[in-house]
């Protein structure tokens, strides 16, 4: 039974031109942490990303979700936890301030987490385990698919599990070979030139064959020359991604990505606004073949689906730190499965509970396995840092969901 609740407002100077983008430039990486503490002294630790300032904000919020668990089982909560989230997350008050978007969503992103790390500890096992030793539909009961239904509902969501059931161990390798990983971190918007191509090197030497550099800059020119760099570092073959952070309005988006054509990019990432769903889809059809990647502030499941449903999406980014939670990560996930489209994580969490979600996804969904987002600045705030070395995710082994953070 839970016994108590509490919050912590986590925050994390990088410094040195970590994590700085076209839009965010001095980013203070924060977590807005809910601690589900039970009767058998065990702890399940949530997370919710921010940037630092409003933090506190957003554990203001989780607190007042987290108190409604208090005397509550996490079997009993995780049972029909689907059905619960939806009537927290239309709470009439908080929903005001969303809906479903926000402070109140990432608040809910932040209790929703430590429900599943809390039951995966009580259950002895790694997140990923525990998801694929729930049926299809278990997992089903513990989604909100409200606002789904004319693309996914609660029985196509168990069947698209079951035939999923039927082929997984053929995709049970990778468990042993370990989940593809991706540099993310060679080119930080303030890295000079130099340090852009060092970057690369050294993700070429760790095993990495696919990394992503920061656009956006005012100068076009700029973004075109170390996208070059990048694609001269790391040859012909490897996947270079390139990422704007929302900066372009769609008339410099139609420009700069006709531009960045040059060097093959597997994905243009968040080119503009991620309220613009149409503009979005526009300039997917003027790149075409090139694709878009985006999700990294798309807030619930419904905008998701306007983007699977126009098509302009070539990849799904939800981040389960900026959307409700595993469960709304997973409700996405199977409506991507149902597109036919890779999901790809955003990895505010710096991939701790990600590298459970994407093995999931691949074993538990058919989703291919493409590769996981690798940014490593926080490692050692982590009791468990997830484990990458050859440019793979090694599958964590300790009970949980990796999300424990050092005091």
């Amino acid at each position: 039974m839970i016994t108590r609740a509490t919050t912590r407002d986590a925050r994390y100077p990088i410094g040195s031109g970590h994590g700085s983008d076209a839009i965010h430039k001095d980013p203070v990486y924060s977590y807005a942490v809910t601690l589900l503490h039970d009767d058998s002294g065990m702890t399940g630790s949530g997370l919710a990303f921010t940037l630092g300032e409003g933090n506190q904000l957003v554990g203001e919020a989780a607190r007042f979700y987290a108190q409604r668990l208090i005397g509550l089982d996490i079997e009993e909560i995780m049972a029909d936890f689907g059905a619960r989230q939806r009537a927290m997350a239309d709470e009439q008050q908080f929903r005001w301030l969303g809906p479903h978007k926000g402070i109140v969503q990432l608040a809910l992103a932040s209790v929703t987490n430590a429900c599943w790390d809390l039951w995966a500890k009580r259950r002895g096992v790694p997140l990923w385990r525990l998801l694929l030793d729930l049926t299809p539909a278990q997992i089903v009961a513990t989604l909100d698919l409200s606002y789904l239904e004319d693309e996914l509902t609660a029985n196509q969501a168990v069947d698209l599990l079951t035939t999923a059931a039927a082929t997984r161990a053929v995709r049970e390798p990778v468990l042993a070979a370990g989940y593809p990983g991706y540099d993310t971190s060679v080119g930080w918007f303030n890295y000079d030139d130099a340090q852009v191509r060092e970057n690369c090197r050294r993700a070429l030497d760790a095993g990495f064959t696919a990394m992503k550099l920061k656009v956006g800059s005012p100068d076009a020119d700029r973004d075109v020359r170390r996208a070059r760099i990048v694609r001269e570092v790391a040859g012909p073959d490897a996947r270079v991604m390139v990422d704007a952070n929302q900066q372009w309005t769609l008339p410099q988006a139609l420009d700069v990505c006709g531009r960045l054509a040059e060097i093959h990019p597997f994905w243009i990432e968040e080119p503009t606004h991620p309220d613009d769903i149409l503009a979005h889809r526009t300039l997917a059809a003027a790149i075409a073949p090139v694709r878009l990647a985006l999700g990294e502030h798309v807030p619930n499941r419904v905008v998701f689906k306007n983007y699977l449903q126009t098509g302009c999406a070539g990849f799904i980014q939800v981040d389960a730190v900026r959307v409700a939670g595993v469960s709304e990560f997973l409700a996405v996930s199977l409506l991507c499965r149902k597109f036919g489209v890779p999901v790809v994580p955003h990895v505010g969490d710096m991939g701790q509970l990600h590298q459970h979600l994407v093995l999931f996804n691949h074993i538990g969904i058919d989703l291919p396995a493409l590769f996981l987002e690798c940014i490593p600045h926080l490692r050692s705030h982590f009791v468990h840092p997830a484990q990458v070395s050859d440019g793979v995710y090694h599958a964590p082994q300790e009970p949980g969901a990796g999300c424990d953070l050092k005091p």
